[in-house]
């Protein structure tokens, strides 16, 4: 009785097996014909083959909705909106079958994008779908054109009294926000591999090309950064803010949030008003904290109160947490002591905030123009305070590489301060080609001479 049990199971087993066999080969053939001809870009001969593919072979691979995808786009480029719908069903089956190897943020947003481009429903519907994409999965929405895209249409529905002012406020906040996050990720990688650069070693092939693809993706937030705060435009500025916040005073003054974030934008635009001190006591009081007495450090600099003012921003520095305002208190800091020509005491902070932020360009452009500046102490003998120029030039092209917004300025300024170092027929007089210039200044470090 057992072996025949067995032998029943045995033979199940090998029917079930066939019959699964039996059906990938069918899905290996039905494939086949959609795979081969989209391979190759052959989309019209694809197309007649998508549908039997998903509807018998949903999961037989990932390449299915990858190449859908493709060739769903190229029909949309080409004039046919009606291939969108096939698009979104096509997205919408990849995440279906294979959630975990699908970004459902870059993906919901790509189809609000092509949306958008095509003219597809009214501006709302449009601004609702990157929203969702955004607050679904924020973090695989990277798309530098995508992320303009989401602010541009509130900035538009405000001007078409479909969104309140307010609101185009808050979204910037988190979109300057993420570009923020971006750039940052991007900057710290492009900084190891500037670094070992420097340090003389050799890039691998495959590090040359990561570090071309940081540099794209860096200027492409760099420019979306100035496109965001060009699209925000007049609405923030001082003419509107402050009539907004005195409308809003009474009943919004003991909201922590709002006095945070409305001090802080005040701040950026550098408003002259009282609003602004009465804004920063009232948060002082009701939550001391590292946003208010930076803001207590601000209005003692405007007065003149340098020592307060740095006493307050070292407090903010202790009180805070969140990196990206650190950043603004160590550049406050910085300045402060740069401006009183403590230029030692104001690198430590840069450096700090470029631990931080590695893509500030400005902080290295400022480190520079403190180096040239530094160029009747830091040497022994007129070719050592010019050798100085060299040093700057190295920061001036740093600033350019991790932050392309400023590059033309950082590259302006290092041309500048390489006209400025010893030039070679200085460098064959004074025979110092090849050899090392030390700096026993503030500065400290050194500088190869270039070879003639």
């Amino acid at each position: 009785m057992k072996t025949k049990v067995i032998l029943v199971l045995a033979v199940l087993a090998f029917t079930f097996v066939g019959k699964a066999n039996a059906q990938m080969d069918e899905c290996l053939t039905t494939a086949s014909l959609f795979y081969e001809p989209a391979k190759v870009k052959n989309y019209e001969a694809a197309l007649p083959h998508y549908n039997k593919v998903v509807q018998e072979c949903p999961q037989y691979s990932l390449a299915t909705y990858q190449y859908a995808v493709k060739m769903f786009e190229h029909f949309i480029e080409n004039g046919d909106k009606s291939k969108i719908t096939e698009l979104q069903n096509a997205y919408n089956l990849r995440m279906k079958y294979y959630p975990s190897k699908s970004k459902v943020g870059d993906i919901m947003s790509d189809i609000a994008q092509i949306k958008y481009d095509n003219g597809i429903g009214t501006k709302l519907s449009q601004f609702n779908e990157f929203d969702k994409a955004f607050k679904t999965d924020a973090e695989t929405f990277k798309s530098p054109k995508r992320i303009y895209t989401y602010f541009s249409l509130a900035k538009d529905l405000f001007e078409s009294g479909e969104k309140d002012i307010q609101e185009v406020f808050d979204l910037y906040d988190v979109i300057v926000d993420k570009i923020g996050k971006e750039e940052a990720y991007y900057a710290a990688k492009l900084t190891q591999l500037l670094d070992k650069q420097e340090a003389g070693t050799a890039l691998t092939k495959k590090e040359e090309k990561r570090l071309k693809g940081y540099e794209k993706n860096l200027g492409a937030y760099g420019v979306i950064k100035g496109s965001v705060d060009g699209k925000l435009g007049t609405i923030a500025d001082c003419e509107n803010l402050i009539p907004l916040y005195q409308k809003n005073w009474e009943e919004k003054k003991n909201d922590v949030n709002w006095l945070k974030s409305s001090a802080g934008r005040l701040n950026a635009k550098d408003c002259d008003t009282p609003m602004f001190y009465e804004m920063v006591q009232q948060l002082h009081r009701l939550q001391p904290s590292a946003s208010s007495a930076f803001y207590l450090g601000r209005l003692a600099e405007k007065d003149g109160k340098a020592s307060e003012a740095l006493n307050y921003y070292n407090q903010a520095v202790d009180l805070e947490s969140d990196p990206s305002q650190k950043v603004k208190y160590y550049r406050s800091i910085a300045e402060n002591f740069r401006k009183k020509g403590s230029y030692g005491q104001a690198r430590t902070y840069y450096r700090k905030l470029l631990e931080i932020k590695p893509n500030d360009g400005n902080s290295y452009l400022k480190l520079a123009q403190m180096y040239a500046k530094s160029s009747n102490s830091c040497g022994s003998s007129v070719f050592e305070k010019r050798a100085i120029n060299w040093l700057a030039a190295q920061m001036a092209d740093k600033a350019a590489r991790v932050d392309p917004s400023i590059a033309s300025t950082a590259r302006s300024a290092a041309s500048s301060y390489r006209q400025r170092a010893p030039s070679k027929t200085d460098i064959f007089s004074a025979g110092m080609a090849g050899k090392t210039v030390s700096f026993r200044c503030w500065v400290g470090g050194s500088v190869r001479v270039p070879n003639l």
